[in-house]
């Protein structure tokens, strides 16, 4: 009886550690940075110039990651008055007090970023070293800090914090950036509003309560719908040129297939604005980034 105590309370202490390490990296929004992080992959895919070693491309990854979770948590940081009051935010570590948002972290969020800036200068260059931290500082202090309370133009401008990920793979490769390396990071500045905006609908009475003036709160579903649909044609039509400067069969599929699918979608959003249609708008956005930025390095990987 004593021996199988002792196991059960050994197993609760695993448990309780292994639901403490999850507490802790959902602080960093990993999810978003391994995304963040795989744009960089695909602006090292299509960038002309030098072959980078397995160890470089591993070093861009994990810079970006780390860049990328420092600013995601500054964000739970700075916001976590605003994350209690909000039903999509309100289970976060710091709004529900599994984590008190000392001074502390900021440290951690400070030291994530250093790390992340000097392993990209290392192992590559400047130039992506460089991108690497501007996407950091956007997300945590442009979008976060300066716009997000301010005006709806918060995920605009701020969104060109995904764009930097891009710029960082590329010029890891080359600090000349090519023009399919700028294109690329165009689209992915095209696809973080309508991607945004789609969750924002659904999020709508929250930000309206809370004075947060995300589109949809301050101009309406009819306002952002067209909004979203604009930037997603303009999106897709622009990830079609990319084969114009030799991008393969493989990643036009995917961005056809992708893009037809996230334009389908934003069309019912268009025709009937409601959090139903937005849910599906915001759920192809995720689809077609990922299998664009798949078709990308898949096309690249089969040209070696």
């Amino acid at each position: 009886m004593q021996a199988q105590t002792h196991t059960l309370r050994s197993t609760a202490a695993e448990r309780s550690g292994t639901a403490h390490w999850r507490t802790v990296l959902a602080v960093f929004k990993l999810r978003i940075g391994v995304i963040i992080a795989l744009t960089a992959m695909a602006g090292i895919a299509v960038q002309p110039g030098v072959e980078l070693s397995a160890a470089q491309v591993a070093a861009i990854f994990v810079a970006v990651l780390l860049a990328s979770a420092s600013a995601g948590a500054f964000n739970q940081f700075y916001e976590v008055e605003l994350d209690r009051r909000m039903r999509r935010t309100r289970a976060r570590p710091f709004a529900d007090g599994r984590l008190q948002p000392h001074r502390g972290w900021l440290l951690v969020i400070a030291a994530l970023a250093a790390v992340g800036v000097t392993l990209a200068w290392s192992a590559t260059n400047a130039a992506a070293a460089l991108f690497t931290l501007l996407g950091a500082f956007f997300y945590a202090i442009v979008y976060t800090v300066w716009l997000k309370r301010r005006t709806w133009w918060n995920i605009v401008i701020g969104g060109a914090a995904g764009s930097f990920g891009v710029l960082a793979g590329a010029a890891a490769v080359a600090p000349e950036l090519s023009p399919q390396a700028l294109l690329l990071a165009v689209i992915l500045f095209l696809w973080t509003p309508p991607h945004f905006w789609s969750l924002a609908i659904v999020c709508r009475d929250d930000y309206a309560a809370n004075g947060v003036p995300m589109l949809p709160a301050v101009k309406g579903l009819a306002v952002t719908a067209r909004a979203v649909f604009a930037h997603v044609v303009a999106l897709v039509g622009l990830s079609l040129l990319l084969p114009l400067w030799g991008a393969g069969p493989i990643y036009l599929l995917c961005a056809a297939g992708g893009g037809a699918w996230f334009v389908a979608r934003a069309w019912q959003l268009l025709r009937s604005p409601s959090t139903g249609t937005a849910r599906l708008a915001f759920r192809a956005s995720l689809v077609q980034l990922s299998v664009l930025l798949l078709g990308a390095m898949l096309d690249a990987a089969i040209r070696l």
